[in-house]
């Protein structure tokens, strides 16, 4: 079984990337917050769970643990294939997710593209009790310290008019970028981003 591949990004999209791993190129199925963290010629480390069927030998890879440790749990989940929590983890953050499930907020799950009612019911239901450990993950203490610079700067944009819920995002991705950005310059981002 393969736990990780360490190696240069060899070609990269939205949803898979090719590691060179001293000479062997490595198909790797990635979720829209990994290839953020990726670099195209960079040398990096997935976490990788590989999953072999009749037909194929399929590798996923994580930037971190939480994101590789909620990607098992959804799939352990009938009807939710790789692709799908794939899709769940692109379209939602960790905290996101687990708060969804643990909140029983099945909405914000039916959002994700071919996610449905009874499938949103079935992933609350079967993880409720399982993803309380991503309130502690890599993602949201990361997170906690830039809350005063991300809660400023979203205050400031509140006062100019511009909703919370829409710069939110933003802010969070140019944080993920960049951790120790300043209030003004995190304003600054945002406005062109939106």
């Amino acid at each position: 079984m393969i736990y990780s591949l360490k190696g240069v990004v060899q070609e990269l999209t939205p949803t898979y990337a090719v590691m060179d791993v001293q000479g062997v190129g490595y198909y790797v199925g990635i979720s829209l917050q990994t290839s953020q963290n990726l670099q195209l010629g960079s040398n990096v480390l997935l976490y990788i769970q590989q999953i072999i069927r009749e037909d194929a030998h399929l590798l996923f890879g994580f930037h971190s643990k939480a994101e590789k440790e909620l990607f098992n749990l959804l799939i352990s989940v009938n009807g939710v294939g790789p692709v799908s929590a794939l899709i769940l983890l692109s379209s939602l953050s960790l905290s996101e997710a687990a708060n969804a499930i643990l909140s029983g907020n099945s909405a914000i799950i039916q959002k994700v593209k071919g996610i449905g009612a009874k499938t949103a019911e079935r992933i609350i239901v079967d993880l409720r009790d399982k993803v309380g450990q991503f309130g502690n993950s890599e993602e949201k203490l990361s997170l906690n310290a830039d809350n005063k610079t991300k809660n400023e700067a979203l205050s400031a944009l509140e006062v100019l008019g511009i909703s919370k819920r829409m710069s939110e995002k933003i802010a969070d991705r140019i944080l993920k970028q960049n951790p120790d950005v300043s209030v003004e310059i995190l304003v600054k981002e945002i406005l062109k981003n939106i």
